[in-house]
């Protein structure tokens, strides 16, 4: 049985870290003395679930966390610091500490240390996230011991939901551009001046006009999506940037 270890203090450990080329320590009391801290750990970096969702969706909505009073977002995972540095960049997370827990020791303090030798990765973190304040646990979001890599608890929304029940995330915007279209840099422009989070899918010449007139039935860029709606061009987005259909967090 996995331990839950709400209204308990984080176990002391030391970290060993490379940053900027140098041997770096860190504690547990640095990550946690006086801070509210949301940890999500993983079985390891560049897998498949840990890469497509848990990781990017606490990034995407570090924003929505800390103007709720989380001051940061660490990521634990039995991997060294090189790897953890090196998917840190992959990912482009840098909403997100990633912290290198290479020979298990907190992971095993958090009773959450498992054997996962018949996928050759010897012993791994279990999937879970826990809201810790002043090295306290608070909460802690365990995923169901079953066979597998169980991810339906300790996703950034659930926890997002325990912070704070009534944020909003950030909508979804993306962005189909054509590489030197003045009015695609307009559209980044008024989206980057608003604050809002987009996604750009540039497209080559050779494939473009195929794929916006699939996906819009128009044949111009760019053509902007919000959740998943088509808004169209540059002044529909002007337009709903000035409708009040925007979410606030």
């Amino acid at each position: 049985m996995l331990a839950n270890r709400e209204a308990q203090r984080v176990p002391e450990v030391s970290f060993r870290l490379r940053e900027n080329n140098e041997w770096k320590t860190v504690t547990t009391d640095d990550l946690f003395r006086g801070k509210t801290v949301i940890v999500f750990s993983l079985p390891g970096a560049f897998t498949p679930t840990c890469s497509s969702t848990h990781l990017p969706r606490f990034n995407e909505l570090a924003g929505v966390f800390k103007a709720h009073g989380v001051d940061d977002i660490v990521c634990v995972s039995v991997n060294d610091t090189i790897v953890m540095n090196e998917w840190k960049k992959d990912q482009a997370a840098e909403n997100v500490r990633l912290i290198p827990d290479g020979n298990g020791e907190f992971t095993a303090g958090m009773g959450m240390l498992v054997d996962k030798r018949e996928l050759g990765f010897g012993q791994r973190s279990w999937r879970y996230s826990m809201l810790v304040k002043d090295g306290v646990v608070e909460k802690m979001f365990i995923e169901p011991e079953q066979p597998g890599d169980p991810f339906e608890v300790s996703d950034a929304d659930t926890m997002l939901r325990y912070v704070a029940p009534h944020a909003r995330p950030p909508q979804q915007i993306a962005l189909l551009t054509k590489p030197g279209c003045p009015f695609c840099q307009e559209a980044k422009d008024l989206l980057r001046a608003q604050g809002l989070a987009f996604s750009e899918v540039p497209l080559e010449d050779r494939v473009r006009l195929r794929v916006v007139s699939a996906l819009t039935g128009a044949t111009t860029t760019p053509q902007v999506f919000v959740d998943g709606r088509l808004l169209g061009g540059t002044d529909a987005l002007k337009g709903w940037l000035g409708s009040g259909e925007r979410k606030a967090a």
